[in-house]
């Protein structure tokens, strides 16, 4: 049950955010008042705010791709971007379908697709025991999900039967890890965010085995950058698979699709 905000406590809430630097300042003060029961607790929400602590962290959950999203402290924060690459596995994926959230952190994007394709058959996998806790609270009643790292944490009865492989891999480059916002670098794993010199490192180990995981005819997609795309798509094409860039420039988004003869 929220509090009901006395005359002043929105407004200070809100110039509180704004002072600390937050974007969406009106936004974020309404969804910390309606998350605190009592004055005191709104006190102590605002106080993690501004010390940049994520939004998502301190409520419990991340709007995406219209569902509420659970997110635990320490695993990686759901971006609206990533929209774009469920909207891709959507048109993908149909009915009995076999899809795999490689990398799944919160298992927003398996959940978010499944939510939108009837009857699929979803695996999610992830190194962190963390995100792999939250992803079992978030994946839908008949998904498996795994810990372990990348391919290993799958059962071998998938190996040639994957449809749509989504995977959105850590892919800031090691350098570039600093200038981030302090709310990724300081709240989130390392291992989630760390793409290694290029930025790409994951999306190569992601690609080198993926046409043993694919049926024919399968897809793999994999969110990167604009800038990195090229070395994504090189990635897929030394290891047989056909490639293809897409962007949406709205949703700030770019996924390369391989897809296996």
């Amino acid at each position: 049950m929220s509090i009901t905000p006395a005359d002043g406590v929105l407004s200070q809430t809100v110039a509180s955010l704004r002072g600390a630097g937050c974007v969406f300042a009106e936004d974020e003060a309404q969804l910390l008042l309606d998350a605190a029961s009592m004055p005191g607790e709104l006190d102590v929400l605002v106080r993690r705010r501004v010390a940049g602590e994520p939004l998502e962290v301190i409520l419990g959950w991340a709007e995406f791709c219209g569902l509420r999203v659970e997110v635990d402290a320490g695993v990686f924060v759901p971006r609206q971007r990533t929209r774009f690459l469920v909207d891709l596995a959507v048109q993908l994926a149909r009915p009995g379908s076999v899809v795999v959230d490689l990398c799944c952190g919160s298992g927003a994007i398996g959940a978010a697709i499944a939510a939108r394709v009837d009857g699929i058959e979803l695996s999610c996998a992830d190194v962190d025991a963390n995100a792999v806790s939250c992803a079992r609270r978030n994946a839908d009643s008949g998904a498996h999900v795994y810990e372990g790292d990348l391919y290993d944490a799958l059962p071998d009865s998938l190996r040639g039967r994957v449809d749509v492989l989504v995977v959105n891999a850590p892919y800031v480059p090691t350098d570039e890890i600093a200038m981030m916002p302090p709310e990724a670098r300081e709240y989130e794993p390392r291992h989630a965010l760390d793409g290694g010199a290029d930025g790409v490192e994951m999306h190569r180990r992601v690609a080198a085995e993926a046409a043993r995981w694919l049926a024919p005819g399968g897809s793999l997609l994999i969110e990167t950058s604009e800038e990195q795309s090229p070395l994504t798509a090189q990635a897929m094409a030394d290891h047989g698979l056909v490639p293809r860039v897409l962007s949406n420039e709205e949703m700030y988004c770019t996924v390369v699709v391989g897809v296996s003869p």
